[in-house]
């Protein structure tokens, strides 16, 4: 890796995505460790050429879990992720964590977005150091309203957030554009405002300023979950 790495000049970050599910069973603890130690792995190359790594253990929402469930592992997770960081010198202040936001099962019943909030920072200050500048989620098959509206309630959630809370949505980010767009010419400028909209709307849930003036957009409700989902 550390020879790509060398390779793309001009390059300023990396991202690198390791997976994990949650079943009776898992994930163990030996996939949860090395899937750390492989994502510190390539963070330490990252820094050791230059680029700032993102860090993206994402804990997958396909099942019928609850959210503490889910809280229970992203905490084992997450801290077994900064153990492995620490122990590969990883120099916390340049980097990036793309976590999953702690959610219940694709297959429970849905909460409130002030009950993820609630959830997802309390496990963040449980495992994630101080140093850390920025969280940027990632969307994880939700709609792209639902992970604005969770991410505007993480901000607005009183209390100490020593973190930069922010989005890198992917799926949560493009959906009502292409929609909108349908790979035909005369959409171009529609699909724009689409894009802009959206974008906005994320821009404002970082700080906790969203009004829910994007939800009536076409596609932007619909859930993205594609169950054992592969990029």
């Amino acid at each position: 890796m550390s020879a790509y790495c060398g390779k793309y000049h001009g390059a300023r970050f990396a991202k690198w995505r390791a997976v994990l599910k949650i079943a009776p069973n898992e994930p163990s603890q030996l996939a949860i460790n090395e899937n750390a130690n492989g994502l510190a792995r390539y963070a330490i190359i990252c820094q050791e050429n230059g680029l700032v790594p993102i860090v993206e253990p994402e804990i997958l929402v396909d099942g019928p879990h609850d959210i503490s469930r889910c809280a229970h592992v992203t905490e084992r997770v997450l801290a077994a992720c900064y153990k492995a960081l620490n122990d590969h010198h990883v120099l916390l202040e340049g980097s990036l964590l793309k976590p999953n936001m702690v959610t219940p099962g694709s297959d429970a019943p849905k909460v409130a977005p002030e009950v993820v909030a609630e959830y997802t920072v309390r496990a963040l200050l449980r495992t994630v150091p101080a140093a850390v500048p920025a969280i940027v989620f990632l969307s994880g098959g939700q709609s792209e309203e639902e992970a604005t509206l969770n991410l505007n309630a993480m901000n607005q959630l009183k209390g100490k957030k020593p973190w930069s809370l922010s989005f890198s949505f992917g799926r949560a980010l493009q959906q009502s554009t292409l929609k909108t767009w349908a790979g035909k010419e005369e959409n171009v400028e529609k699909a724009r405002a689409a894009f802009l909209a959206r974008c906005k709307a994320n821009s404002e849930a970082t700080l906790g300023a969203y009004k829910g003036d994007a939800a009536k957009g076409e596609g932007v409700s619909e859930s993205l979950h594609v169950k054992d989902y592969k990029y």
